[in-house]
């Protein structure tokens, strides 16, 4: 399903939405990048383009590289918060110090990329500053995770994580100070974004990602930078499909006793005794059931 067809083929160029500012797109195509508006009848129907959809422009200005937006291509996916589309994968990243990492936050984040379906790569920055990363690779790797240790002032990962990326559009998420920054400037080898900074008193980064930009690396292989991990919504996920989004809880849930089983306070829990079993570790285990009251507590006020 197309969202709307052109009127005039031969008028029309393909190219990708790389970026965008209230109401024009940044579009680049195969010869030229064009700033263009999106025609009316986007707004009647209450579509907007996204950073990331396919779209066919019609020039309206060669010289001054403007365009309009005829027609949005079928998307195969979108992300509410950020807002964009045709993802093939989220690039998730932490660090071992400065800032501490957050694995609360990160498994709220894999909970989310399970629930709409984009596979995750964890990425562990600033593994020359603290021996942490082990735990945190060996982890995630159980789980059936990619992980890529990297240190983007020493180089380290960066090439493995480049491979990962190729003829794929990834969007890259982390807290501010993190080094996500560093580690596109560094796959570039140039500065494409700023680093944010560190304050001294409590180790906390600062945002310097403000809007969502689409850069690309190589042929077919995008990187969108987005603001921090914040713009996800993890209240998204319903309490009652949390479980589903912890992948290794899933071979586990039909073991269980009663049906709707939440896996904390019910007797003969398959999740349960695959923890004391070491088939699903204490750690993860304890975070569902952190994630799962602040997604109970929420829906009281849904509706």
């Amino acid at each position: 399903m197309l969202y709307f067809r052109k009127k005039q083929e031969r008028d029309n160029m393909e190219g990708i939405i790389i970026g965008n500012i209230s109401n024009t797109y940044k579009i680049e195509t195969t010869e030229k990048i064009y700033v263009a508006y999106a025609r009316g009848k986007f707004k009647n129907r209450d579509i907007k383009p996204l950073v990331g959809d396919r779209v066919e422009i019609e020039v309206t200005d060669e010289e001054k590289n403007e365009a309009i937006i005829e027609e949005i291509k079928t998307r195969k996916n979108e992300i509410k918060r950020p807002k964009i589309a045709n993802i093939d994968q989220i690039v998730f990243i932490i660090s071992t110090k400065n800032p501490k990492p957050d694995l609360l936050m990160l498994d709220k984040q894999l909970a989310y990329s399970e629930k709409i379906k984009i596979e995750p790569i964890i990425i562990v920055n600033k593994c020359d500053l603290k021996d942490e990363y082990k735990t945190i690779k060996e982890l995630y790797t159980k789980v059936g995770y990619k992980v890529i240790v990297t240190s983007a002032k020493q180089n380290i990962g960066i090439d493995e994580l480049k491979q990962e990326l190729q003829n794929k559009t990834s969007v890259f998420s982390g807290n501010s100070g993190v080094g996500k920054s560093s580690i596109i400037n560094a796959l570039f080898n140039t500065e494409k974004t700023q680093e944010g900074e560190i304050s001294c008193k409590n180790k906390k980064g600062k945002n310097t990602t403000t809007d969502i930009k689409l850069y690309e690396l190589e042929k077919n292989t995008y990187i969108a930078d987005t603001p921090g991990f914040s713009s996800f919504e993890i209240s998204e996920i319903e309490s009652t499909e949390l479980d589903k989004c912890f992948r290794e809880f899933v071979p586990e849930i039909e073991k269980c006793e009663f049906v709707g089983c939440t896996h904390i306070k019910e007797e003969n829990c398959g999740v349960k005794k695959a923890m004391q079993e070491g088939r699903v570790s204490t750690e993860r285990y304890e975070r569902y059931c952190k994630i799962y009251s602040e997604l109970k507590e929420k829906e009281k006020y849904k509706w």
